[in-house]
């Protein structure tokens, strides 16, 4: 088939055909979207904040209740796929832990699927992005109050996020950021929302139901040790027009400016989101150097 560059990897550390079949057609992951993923950063043959991705991936599938191979098994198949991508471009691998056939899980489809990551993300990454505040329409005390709507999992029933991103780009934007009944905001429908502001980092509460960040925690972890002050508290959509930056973070978007708000320039924060790509970029360096520092050991 032609088209893009893929791998596909196995649990046992095997690599697949891509083009091969591999999902049943009665799996529950494909029938229902049960299941649970996780998208890493592949650059230079490292997967990027991997534990992080791993403990998430783990929380998300005890969300559901649905075993999980553990974290040597994914390794395993880390390890396999970033060996058979064999490149020093940037891979998007993403992990998939599904419900499989049997309703106890018992019989669950697991696998890492790469592909090159998108010329649009990239860019966009450059340019920065306008995005639309779009309401969640699910209000704050839910969250506890419902934990069967899985609010903080990453789960394969992501059509509403796809549908979120498809109607800000349908608008005249390039992404969307969730905002709750009242105008609390809380994420993007692939990212982590920061918001920069007189020498403060701040991104949405996870208990207010958003997905953990990796990449945000990454950056977060790497700021306060560069003597930035971080923190995790509720934030209006007047905090975002009043901020000094506003970024999307994720293994896709890495830190990303946020330009335009529904249809408002924001202030330029093209040196900010600079300095903070730089940190990110930093840590991710450093982390290479002592994985492969460690493998020679």
């Amino acid at each position: 088939m032609s088209g893009p560059r893929r791998v596909l990897a196995l649990l046992d550390g095997t690599l697949a055909d891509p083009d091969a079949p591999l999902v049943r057609a009665g799996d529950l992951g494909l029938m229902r979207g049960d299941g649970v993923f996780e998208t890493v950063l592949v650059e230079h043959a490292v997967a990027h904040e991997l534990d992080s991705h791993l403990e998430r991936l783990a929380r998300s599938a005890g969300l559901l209740g649905l075993p999980e191979p553990g974290a040597a098994a994914w390794r395993r198949c880390v390890a396999a796929a970033v060996a058979g991508w064999g490149s020093t471009a940037e891979l998007s691998l993403t992990l998939v832990c599904s419900r499989g056939m049997a309703a106890d899980g018992s019989a669950g489809t697991c696998f890492a699927f790469g592909l090159p990551m998108s010329p649009r993300r990239v860019r966009l990454r450059e340019t920065g992005v306008s995005a639309l505040a779009l309401d969640r329409g699910v209000p704050l005390d839910v969250v506890d109050r419902a934990p069967w709507l899985l609010l903080g999992a990453k789960t394969l029933s992501y059509a509403v996020n796809m549908a979120a991103v498809r109607y800000a780009e349908e608008h005249g934007a390039d992404d969307a950021i969730f905002t709750a009944p009242g105008g609390t905001v809380l994420e993007g429908p692939t990212s982590s929302l920061v918001v920069a502001s007189g020498g403060t980092l701040r991104t949405t509460p996870a208990a207010l139901g958003v997905l953990p960040g990796t990449t945000q925690r990454a950056l977060f972890e790497e700021a306060e040790a560069g003597g930035w002050r971080v923190a995790e508290e509720p934030m209006s959509l007047d905090d975002l027009r009043a901020a000094d930056g506003v970024f999307l973070t994720s293994a896709g978007h890495k830190v990303t400016r946020v330009h335009t708000l529904d249809g408002r320039p924001l202030p330029d924060s093209s040196a900010l989101a600079a300095r903070l790509l730089g940190l990110l970029e930093r840590r991710y360096r450093k982390r290479a150097t002592q994985s492969r520092n460690a493998v020679i050991t």
